[in-house]
C-alpha cells in the first residue's frame, strides 16, 4: 500500500488530510490492492456493488450501454480519482455503471459503512472525510448534468466545440493535450470515431483548429465559442 500513498493522497476523498492520519485510516479501512490488466473488467453494471472504488494506477472507463448496446464513456478516471461514489449511499447495492481497465491498473474499494460509520475516536480526519464526500457527490451530480448537455447539442460539431472549450479552459492555454484518447471521445460524445475524426478535419481546414494525434491547437477562439452557441 505504500507505493500508492501518492495516489491514495492525490484522491479527493482525503482532501486537507494529514499524510500520518491517512496511513491510520488506510489500516482502519483495512484496504486491499486489486491489480487488473489491460480491457480486464473492474466492474461490471448490475453486479454486487462492493465499494467506492479508487485507482492508484493506471486509468479506467466508466461506460454505460444505451438501448442497442452501443458503449458511452462517461468518464475516464486516472489515479487519485475515484468512480461508483454516486452509488455508495444511494441504497442499492448494485453496480449503476461497468469499469474497465484501459491499461494496466491498480485499485482500492473502500466500503461506505467505513466512510458514514461513526469513528470510535471522532477524528478531525474521519469528520473530513465525510465533508469531502458530500463535497465529491455534488461535484459528480454537476458533471454528469454537463455531459447530458453536450449530448443535447444537436451538432456534433457544437460537442466538439464544447469539449475543446472546456478542455481550454481547464488547461489555461490554447495548446493542450487531450485528456481522452479519439475513440474515448467518439464514445463520451455518443458518435462514431470516423464522424469525428470527419468533423474535427473539417474544423482544421476552416482554421479553427489544429491537431496532430492528441495535442490540439485553438486558432479561432471566438469560431469556437461562436459554434458552440
Amino acid at each position: 500500500m505504500n507505493e500508492y500513498m501518492d495516489s491514495i493522497a492525490a484522491c479527493p476523498l482525503f482532501k486537507d488530510t494529514d499524510r500520518e492520519d491517512l496511513k491510520k485510516m488506510m489500516v482502519c479501512f483495512n484496504l486491499a490492492v486489486k491489480l487488473y490488466k489491460k480491457n480486464e473488467l473492474i466492474c461490471l453494471e448490475g453486479e454486487k456493488y462492493i465499494g467506492l472504488g479508487v485507482i492508484l494506477a493506471g486509468r479506467a472507463a466508466v461506460t454505460k450501454e444505451n438501448a442497442v448496446g452501443k458503449r458511452i464513456i462517461m468518464e475516464i478516471v486516472e489515479p487519485g480519482k475515484m468512480f461508483g461514489e454516486m452509488a455508495a449511499f444511494s441504497g442499492s447495492r448494485v453496480w449503476p455503471a461497468t469499469v474497465v481497465a484501459q491499461e494496466d491498473s491498480a485499485a482500492v474499494f473502500l466500503p461506505p459503512d467505513k466512510i458514514a460509520g461513526n469513528c470510535e475516536k471522532q477524528c478531525i480526519s474521519h469528520r473530513m472525510l465525510i465533508t469531502n464526500m458530500l463535497q465529491i457527490i455534488s461535484g459528480k451530480a454537476l458533471m454528469l448534468n454537463r455531459k447530458v448537455e453536450y449530448l443535447a447539442m444537436k451538432s456534433l460539431r457544437g460537442r466538439i466545440g464544447a469539449l475543446l472549450l472546456e478542455e481550454h479552459k481547464h488547461k489555461g492555454t490554447s495548446t493542450f493535450m487531450l485528456s481522452m484518447k479519439r475513440n474515448e471521445i467518439a464514445d463520451f460524445l455518443n458518435v462514431t470515431r470516423p464522424s469525428l475524426s470527419r468533423e474535427m478535419c473539417r474544423m482544421r481546414n476552416e482554421g479553427i483548429i489544429d491537431f496532430h494525434m492528441a495535442s490540439i491547437q485553438i486558432k479561432d477562439l471566438d469560431k469556437l465559442r461562436e459554434i458552440t452557441e
